[in-house]
């Protein structure tokens, strides 16, 4: 736990929330700024900063959880979601703003305003490019596994 961490404090007890989901693992919470109503937060226990920090295990437990929240969001009557994002912002250039590893679940529909962006310019990537990448990726991950 870090002590100036919000997601530690709420695990504690000592910062409320709105609890949706509890396990030996994660918590998952309804986020106190949401892009949607029903935008919940699927967070780990155990503290980390980043994605790289954080146990696979666990990691592929939060996108369980964040799934079969996603299917029960789709069920409700107040709560609009017509479709849903599932995203994991890791690091400050993609845009994370609390240094504890967390799972949205954001509740979409038509014209609701919140906007995903990769730029007005996008264009097809050279395909020597995509394959140069991609072997690196691979061998990199393979000497990981």
């Amino acid at each position: 736990m870090a002590d100036d961490c919000i997601f530690c404090r709420i695990l504690d007890g000592a910062a409320p929330a709105s609890l949706v989901h509890e396990d030996d693992r994660c918590v998952a919470f309804l986020d106190l700024f949401p892009g949607n109503p029903g935008h919940l937060l699927v967070v780990p226990r155990a503290h980390a900063p980043a994605l790289a920090e954080l146990d696979p295990d666990v990691g592929a437990h939060l996108f369980r959880v964040g799934q079969r929240l996603a299917a029960t969001l789709r069920q409700l009557d107040d709560v609009r979601c017509d479709g849903l994002n599932l995203f994991l912002s890791d690091g400050a250039v993609a845009g994370q703003e609390v240094w504890h590893v967390h799972l949205h679940v954001l509740p979409r529909f038509s014209d609701d305003g919140v906007r995903l962006s990769f730029g007005q310019t996008r264009r097809a990537a050279d395909r020597e490019d995509l394959d140069r990448i991609a072997a690196r990726i691979r061998a990199l991950a393979t000497s990981r596994a």
